[in-house]
């Protein structure tokens, strides 16, 4: 029995919480995964998980193990590290996840240059509107939006971002502007599954929140979608700033409603707390962060019913934790 594969396995078991998830993760036939725990079971001579029809619990003996094979495992994963010079010299591979607009506009140009400035470095990026775990799924960074609850990260402020409410000016000029969340309710929607209900939008009023029936005439799955069928005419659509911004500067959208709109949220680049910090991780930051910032910094939407401006404020550095 290999051991430290077996510890593996029994980590991925208990992290997806099944043995069918953890071969699906490891890739990796169910009937292996279940051998591997039982050998792993009969070699410490004890019982690691209560077995119903429905879940697996950790039995205390379990609980105890797990913690242990985590501080294991990533010991190895240090020295492993070390040994093969990421502590020495940017190089090795760079898992990096981020929202998939974000990531697509604003972040692919940055890794573009990242690369040639470090060519021992190659980077894997995996774009998703989920928030995934840098442990479970061992990604090095993540850029992240909105508050923080995860006090296991290490977050670097690289900006903010707020949501926004668009539609093109031919739309308003055959239907008019809404003044008020309440007249979107005469109005065609385009709702972006992800982000907002298709029938309901929540908007705020003196600070409270406030839930609008709206009519979506077009449901879409992506953001992307959504700015192209409000710049088409389609009808009125909301998303973050960020979706929206090369529509805004060409005069394709006009942003509506500013001022019944939650405060910007925090957009932070974020690592795992680690007494051992990659030097490719390092060379990352100091490279991304700078570059991310000026971005968001440019990424302020213009006034309601105004022809777009930059703004090229930058938001200050700040590190916190999610």
């Amino acid at each position: 029995m290999d051991r430290l594969e077996s510890m593996s396995t029994f980590l991925a078991v208990v992290e997806t919480g099944s043995l069918s998830a953890a071969a699906r993760r490891l890739k990796t036939p169910l009937a292996t995964v279940s051998r591997k725990v039982s050998e792993l079971e009969s070699h410490l001579r004890t019982k690691l998980f209560n077995r119903s029809s429905r879940k697996l619990v950790l039995t205390d003996a379990g609980s105890s193990y797990f913690a242990a094979c985590k501080r294991i495992l990533a010991d190895v994963t240090e020295a492993e590290r070390a040994a093969s010079g990421e502590y020495s010299q940017p190089t090795g591979e760079l898992i990096v996840t981020a929202p998939v607009g974000l990531g697509r506009a604003y972040l692919i140009p940055i890794l573009a240059d990242f690369l040639k400035a470090y060519p021992d470095i190659k980077v894997s990026l995996q774009l998703a509107d989920r928030v995934q775990s840098l442990f479970q799924e061992q990604i090095d960074l993540g850029l992240r939006i909105g508050p923080l609850p995860d006090s296991t990260l290490i977050a670097v402020r690289v900006g903010t971002t707020r949501r926004v409410v668009c539609a093109s000016p031919a739309y308003l000029a055959a239907h008019g502007a809404p003044r008020t969340p309440d007249e979107l309710a005469g109005h065609d929607c385009i709702a972006y599954a992800g982000f907002m209900s298709p029938d309901v939008w929540t908007f705020f009023k003196d600070k409270t929140a406030v839930a609008v029936p709206v009519r979506a005439r077009l449901v879409v799955g992506s953001a992307e979608a959504a700015c192209d069928a409000a710049c088409v005419g389609i009808g009125i659509t909301s998303a973050f700033a960020y979706h929206f911004q090369a529509a805004l500067k060409r005069g394709d959208l006009t942003t509506l409603l500013d001022e019944f709109q939650p405060e910007p949220l925090p957009v932070n680049l974020v690592y795992a707390a680690n007494r051992f910090l990659p030097i490719k991780v390092r060379a990352f930051l100091d490279f991304a962060a700078p570059r991310l910032k000026t971005v968001f910094g440019e990424l302020q939407p213009p006034a309601s019913g105004q022809p777009p401006t930059k703004n090229l404020r930058k938001s200050g550095p700040r590190s916190s934790s999610i």
